[in-house]
């Protein structure tokens, strides 16, 4: 019935009156409201006004279980959708949902807002009520725990290609996984897993999305952003989720054939803003700088360092621009 409701309101687009609603749909008044409250839930924002009706104040913020669904085109990532307006954390979620025997790649949580986020080495991950998306898959790949962390950049394609198509702006990635929005950083993504030394029991990759956040801690706002900051527009989370869901379906399946990345290299090196220029590496041993040339297979930054190749991995060291972020 909430269906059929949005269906009425977006083709009208002005105040339908409730009792015109109910005419319309075949059913009560109290039916209307019900399917009002229903929608409302979904994160559909309807105006109710005495003597005019209801009217659909935005789609672009339609933000739920169904919002979401009617834009996923996947066979299997995503089917298994769950939605919170609030929750401690998805990649917590999709833990308890593999504690609690699931066992296929279809589980996708998503929330309005997390109260206890978290970012790479422990840090914390602000999420705004209303401004951002928080976002975790929770996979079952039939694959090394050695070839587990290559998820990462697989999903770092699919981030940055989902919200580039969405956004109708370019985005690109820091190596090996922050997307970044003119040279800023507007997601971030962690990936956890839970092995054995010979077995993977499941991937989690968490994804924070900053969507319409307007201000940043002074200590984030030289290298943090959000889309609307950089495009001036509002964007249909939904429709990012959706679209990211679509896209890592796509990059998974290309891992997934060969259990590396030389699927999706090639489109990596031209989405990862370190190639082609110089870089610091911060390294345990020393720091050093080297010209970024592109990932390997299997998802090794390879650097130049004096006429001489090294690779550099993701987990040993992190690399930033010599005058700044990226």
């Amino acid at each position: 019935m909430a269906e059929s409701l949005l269906e009425l309101l977006t083709e009208s687009g002005d105040f339908v009156s409730g009792q015109e609603v109910a005419d319309r749909l075949g059913i009560s008044r109290n039916a209307v409201w019900k399917a009002v409250q229903k929608a409302r839930d979904e994160g559909i924002e309807i105006e109710a006004f005495p003597r005019k009706g209801y009217r659909i104040k935005s789609t672009t913020e339609a933000f739920g279980v169904k919002s979401i669904a009617s834009m996923i085109k996947t066979k299997t990532i995503g089917q298994e959708l769950m939605f919170y307006k609030e929750i401690d954390s998805t990649n917590e979620e999709c833990r308890r949902r593999a504690r609690n025997g699931n066992d296929t790649d279809s589980v996708l949580v998503v929330a309005d807002t997390q109260t206890a986020g978290r970012g790479r080495r422990g840090r914390s991950w602000q999420s705004q009520k209303g401004t951002s998306i928080s976002m975790s898959f929770l996979l079952h790949p039939h694959i090394s725990p050695n070839a587990a962390p290559m998820l990462t950049i697989v999903m770092a394609m699919a981030v940055s290609k989902g919200i580039e198509e969405i956004a109708d702006i370019p985005v690109g990635i820091k190596w090996p996984n922050d997307i970044v929005i003119n040279g800023k950083k507007v997601v971030g993504i962690l990936t956890e897993m839970d092995t054995e030394p010979d077995y993977v029991h499941n991937v989690i990759i968490g994804t924070g999305i900053n969507v319409s956040e307007t201000s940043f801690p002074e200590e984030l706002k030289d290298k943090a952003t959000s889309i609307y900051n950089e495009t001036g527009k509002m964007v249909s989370r939904a429709g990012i989720v959706a679209n990211i869901a679509n896209r890592f379906e796509e990059y998974y399946e290309a891992f997934l054939k060969n259990t590396d990345l030389s699927g999706i290299a090639e489109d990596y090196n031209k989405k990862c803003v370190n190639v082609g220029r110089r870089v610091k590496v911060l390294d345990p041993k020393g720091d050093f700088e080297a010209d970024a040339k592109g990932i390997d297979e299997r998802g090794e930054l390879i650097v130049d360092v004096n006429g001489e190749e090294k690779k550099i991995y993701a987990g040993e060291v992190s690399v930033r621009g010599i005058y700044g972020y990226v």
